[in-house]
This record gives C-alpha cells, sequence and structure tokens, in this order.
C-alpha cells in the first residue's frame, strides 16, 4: 500500500487556492494543515494582529469540522508571527479558542509570510479518527 492510498484532502468551503495546496491533508489518524487570516474570497483580513489571529483560527475550526473534528483532537501548533510583540495578542486569543489540555506548540517569529500583509499563520497537527 503507498501513501497515496491512504492520504486524503479534507473538503472545506474555504477559499480554494490556485497555488498547488490543499487546506488540509488527513493519514494515518493524523490531520494536516497550515491555515492563515483570509475570507472567503482570499483577501488577507484587516484589522491588525488580533483579527487576523481570529480569522485564523475561525478557519482552523471551519477545517476540524469538516473532518469530523474539534480544537480537542489538535495535538501541536505551530504559531508564525512576524513581529514579537503580537506574541501576546496572538496567546490572548488563543487561550479563547482552547482548552486545557493544551495541545503542544511552540512560537516562531519569521522575516515574512508568503503574503506581505499577513501577520500570523498556524501549522497545525491534529488526531482524527479513522
Amino acid at each position: 500500500m503507498s501513501l497515496q492510498d491512504n492520504k486524503q484532502a479534507v473538503k472545506t468551503s474555504l477559499f480554494a487556492s490556485k497555488a498547488p495546496l490543499e487546506w488540509a491533508i488527513t493519514h494515518n489518524g493524523t490531520l494536516y494543515t497550515a491555515q492563515i487570516p483570509i475570507d472567503q474570497n482570499g483577501v488577507v483580513v484587516e484589522g491588525g494582529i488580533e483579527a487576523q489571529t481570529r480569522k485564523t483560527l475561525d478557519n482552523l475550526v471551519h477545517t476540524l469540522e469538516c473532518a469530523g473534528e474539534s480544537l480537542d483532537s489538535v495535538l501541536q501548533v505551530l504559531i508564525y508571527v512576524t513581529d514579537r510583540e503580537y506574541l501576546a495578542t496572538v496567546n490572548k486569543v488563543y487561550a479563547e479558542y482552547f482548552n486545557a489540555p493544551f495541545p503542544n506548540r511552540a512560537a516562531m517569529v519569521v522575516a515574512g509570510l508568503a503574503r506581505e500583509e499577513m501577520l500570523v499563520e498556524l501549522v497545525v497537527y491534529a488526531a482524527v479518527k479513522e
């Protein structure tokens, strides 16, 4: 059996990117996803780091629901921000979405993300029922 036999795309109603990507893939009981602060039209939301963090987490919730899961299924989160000062706001908003026991996580400050106006991106690994 090849990897392709078990790899499945999660169908969402998120903006259909022109890039060669899926918003989420499942394989062997794990969901892999990266989420960004875009709306239904593919536009990065305005309003600064708080609005972008909320939209990114809302997109994550939607993706998990499409896979039949919830935030409780999240095992690890990698947070990317473009300014260290954003981490306090990300933490505040993040705490509104997740409950203990919290996912393992790491936070990285990067020079920039794929779209210049993006301030935050999340890479997430979650357990899924097979």
